[in-house]
């Protein structure tokens, strides 16, 4: 391959919106399997953590990395890739897609009787949980925290399972504070703060501007420079990092503005369950419908910032398709279904954030065509998912 065609480096900014980044077009799972530096550590692991790659997973792990491991983590240098650290704790980096990868990884290359947690993931099909069953008889415990929205059959499963299952309450808790309540251990008063600062970022509550920081700093940081970092820093994130993160915002925010500017509302009807009373101790159920606004828009981008300046045009939902083909959908106090449009193209998440990847993709060509379409596809299952919603109730 030519690889200047894949150097971020050299893209100007416009073309960098609509084209994935370099990661998509190397393989890091699937045929290439794990690197030998990971290997090596599941292989000397009596702890294994299985995490989503954001923020809230990573913290999931560094309080899990305080709690098994007596190792002290290295120095960081927020410009380069650390290292996996010796110690007893194995960090396995997931997303939704690749969780399946993640547990068939463990099971083939932890020593048997292995403690693994699996963090700030939730199944939304039935091959996410099929090697569960191997992985639970490979090692000795199993833990699941989260705080997404669960079906009630894949919970049931993974409680039959013999897994140890905590799900907090996804208005109220993130994984992180899931993990800290979850875990047998003293954990001094910074876990704390850092559960509380995640939190913010990933319920969007947004009254402390540190959680930006650590979101911005796990989306682009490799994870074990992440999960150093907050071990020894908290939320307060030194200089450094901070300088390094403020560098980085400048080209974040003109990828926010083409993808905002690039952005088209839609008006779509939903229908609504409206209960009237017929008769005495008798009521009727009428289907009538209510119109909300949807801002559609494409693009690599900081997905939350962009949701946040649609709300501000108007839109009660904002969709925003990535270049690599999955998709963010953000909501408001106006449209709380999220995760049922994420559910209906074979994704999930939470009321008012969810994400998806429309199982659209069969070749290179289908992905030429996103790029060059700007995700025209995507964007129409999205909508017909939104019109196919079942009649809400009223709250």
């Amino acid at each position: 391959m030519n690889e200047s065609l894949i150097d971020d480096d050299r893209l100007p900014l416009a073309r960098k919106s609509i084209l994935p980044g370099t990661g998509f077009f190397i393989s890091d799972d699937g045929d290439s399997g794990p690197s030998p530096e990971q290997v090596s550590a599941l292989a000397r692991a009596e702890t294994v953590v299985i995490a989503d790659s954001d923020a809230d997973g990573l913290g999931c792990a560094a309080l899990i990395r305080e709690a098994h491991d007596d190792i002290a983590p290295p120095a960081i240098d927020p410009t380069e890739t650390i290292d996996i650290p010796d110690g007893d704790v194995a960090l396995v980096p997931a997303k939704p897609h690749s969780l399946t990868d993640a547990q068939q990884r463990v099971t083939e290359y932890a020593p048997e009787g292995v403690t693994v947690y699996l963090c700030d993931l939730c199944p939304d099909r039935d091959s996410d949980i099929e090697p569960l069953p191997d992985l639970v008889a490979h090692a000795s415990d199993v833990y699941w925290f989260d705080h997404h929205q669960w079906g009630k059959e894949y919970e049931r499963r993974v409680r039959e399972a013999d897994v140890e299952l905590i799900v907090g309450d996804s208005d109220e808790e993130c994984s992180t504070d899931v993990a800290l309540r979850g875990l047998d251990h003293p954990f001094d008063p910074r876990f704390e703060e850092l559960a509380a600062v995640t939190r913010d970022h990933d319920l969007w509550i947004r009254d402390d501007s540190r959680s930006g920081d650590l979101a911005d700093f796990a989306n682009w940081v490799a994870p074990e420079t992440y999960v150093a970092t907050v071990r020894v820093h908290g939320a307060d994130l030194p200089e450094p990092v901070q300088s390094y993160i403020k560098e980085r915002r400048i080209e974040k925010q003109r990828l926010i503005e083409q993808a905002v500017e690039r952005a088209e509302m839609r008006d779509i009807e939903i229908r609504t369950a409206t209960e009237t009373e017929a008769a005495e101790d008798n009521s009727t159920t009428t289907d009538e419908s209510r119109e909300i606004t949807v801002g559609f828009t494409y693009g690599r981008c900081s997905q939350n910032e962009v949701a946040e300046m649609l709300r501000e045009k108007g839109a009660d939902a904002a969709v925003i398709v990535k270049p690599s083909g999955s998709a963010s959908i953000r909501g408001t106090e106006t449209f709380k279904r999220c995760h049922e449009v994420a559910a209906g193209v074979g994704g999930g998440g939470h009321p008012k954030a969810s994400g998806c990847k429309p199982n659209i993709y069969d070749d290179m060509l289908d992905y030429a065509h996103h790029w060059t379409t700007r995700g025209a596809t995507t964007k129409q299952v999205i909508l017909d998912s939104f019109r196919s919603l079942p009649a809400e109730t009223p709250e």
